[in-house]
């Protein structure tokens, strides 16, 4: 288990998205040269874990629980036999392409260690929005991207580090639960039965998805 790249994005303007200024950083590009990675701060204020790495909507977007942004560079393969195009490392806007990784089947509050030093934390699953869809320029991508139940993780960083490609991914974590990156995706998407489920994965379940879940409980009781 390795990074087959760690990317970046520049922010640049686009018609296609309703952040302030119009601008993106959603075109990331593999970095040849180590990345130092942090915790960025509260959401709404602190963007991309990754040094160098630009967010244009802070609102939905960034912050210490969606600090880094992995997926798994076979599910970019099987995306590239669908679509019929190659699609480069970093295109999903991924900051870390993974290989021998199950990004979507990583347990909330996983923790990997990527390189000598950086620790970080499976929190939950990317939600596709109107800025991923201009960005692949692909018919109902949202749509798309969801039904195939493989959105790839977000995490926060537990121990700062520098990583680069090549660096080796090693688990150091299994929480004992069955609540994968998959089943919280389905549960805030397409299946909201399954919002009480996402509890057992405690405090390592991104605050947002607990507050979704909890709003469930109240309304429908279980």
């Amino acid at each position: 288990m390795k990074l087959l790249s760690v990317n970046v994005g520049r922010a640049k303007s686009v018609p296609y998205t309703d952040s302030p200024g119009k601008l993106t950083g959603i075109d990331k590009q593999p970095l040849d040269g180590p990345v130092r990675v942090t915790a960025p701060g509260p959401k709404g204020i602190g963007g991309s874990g990754l040094a160098g790495d630009s967010i244009g909507e802070l609102r939905h977007h960034g912050g210490n629980d969606q600090a880094v942004y992995a997926f798994a560079r076979e599910d970019l393969d099987e995306w590239g036999r669908q679509l019929g195009r190659e699609l480069r490392n970093g295109m999903f806007g991924e900051n870390l392409t993974t290989t021998g990784v199950d990004v979507n089947g990583a347990l909330i509050g996983e923790r990997w260690r990527v390189g000598a030093d950086l620790l970080l934390e499976v929190t939950s699953s990317r939600i596709p929005c109107r800025t991923f869809q201009g960005h692949m320029g692909e018919q109902a991508w949202v749509r798309r991207f969801t039904q195939s139940l493989r959105p790839g993780a977000y995490l926060r960083v537990l121990e700062p580090g520098e990583i680069q490609t090549g660096d080796a991914v090693e688990i150091t974590h299994r929480p004992d639960h069955d609540v994968t990156v998959a089943l919280q995706f389905r549960a805030v998407t397409t299946e909201r039965a399954l919002l009480p489920r996402l509890l057992a994965a405690g405090d390592a379940l991104h605050p947002e998805a607990t507050e979704k879940a909890l709003k469930y409980l109240e309304k429908h009781g279980g």
